[in-house]
């Protein structure tokens, strides 16, 4: 019969080999947490964001976890209803969230997150559905790049917003002003529209890999 077997703060299941009813030794079951897993948050508290495991899991095993990967804060023992007051305290008091699930009983924390996050290989499809993005291949560095590269899009339609707003005031004063005409702020438009389409064009050729992370 499997049972909980601790060293240290090393918790896993274990399975006892018994032959002739003599226990001859314990085969000790333990999940491996991912290289990538370590390093993407380690990125991410290198961007300023706050991290946190809420888990059904055994109080020990989720701490033993936590401290391994270095969260700010981890929930354990908590059945979907309160993970989804944990996500709901946390937006009333003003912050962004995003939440990383697999498991059908994620799907609704991740509907209610800010942007809800789904494991493509492992996740059920109620997870994938009430996601905003799924990783494809599982791998959580993928996280750290998607930040990266929303932060990235989000910059240049700035650049473009502002761009089309400055050229289009300049040249209605100008027209006021009898500066200008028609044909100049027709000409003016379309280029300013022909540099915010090549402008955009520059997040086709972002690297995520190689972009110095940035505190939020």
């Amino acid at each position: 019969m499997p049972e909980k077997y601790a060293k240290g703060t090393e918790i896993a299941n274990a399975v006892e080999v018994l032959k002739n009813d003599k226990l001859i030794g314990v085969i000790k079951l333990q999940d491996s947490i991912k290289p990538s897993t370590k390093k993407a948050l380690k990125q991410l508290r290198e961007m300023g964001i706050k991290t946190a495991i809420l888990s059904g899991d055994n109080e020990k095993i989720v701490e033993s976890v936590a401290n391994e990967l270095g969260v700010d804060e981890f929930g354990a023992k908590l059945l979907p209803e309160d993970k989804f007051k944990w996500l709901e305290e946390n937006k009333k008091s003003g912050k962004t969230i995003g939440y990383v699930g697999d498991g059908i009983n994620d799907a609704p924390s991740l509907t209610l997150a800010d942007v809800g996050i789904s494991m493509g290989l492992s996740g059920s499809s109620a997870s994938i559905e009430a996601s905003d993005i799924v990783i494809a291949n599982d791998n959580p560095q993928k996280i750290v790049d998607g930040i990266k590269i929303s932060k990235v899009t989000r910059r240049i339609v700035w650049q473009n917003i502002i761009a089309s707003a400055l050229v289009k005031i300049v040249f209605l004063s100008l027209g006021a002003f009898g500066v200008t005409g028609m044909l100049s702020a027709v000409i003016a438009d379309v280029g300013v529209t022909l540099l915010a389409i090549l402008n955009s064009l520059r997040a086709l050729r972002y690297n995520p890999n190689k972009q110095k992370i940035k505190h939020a």
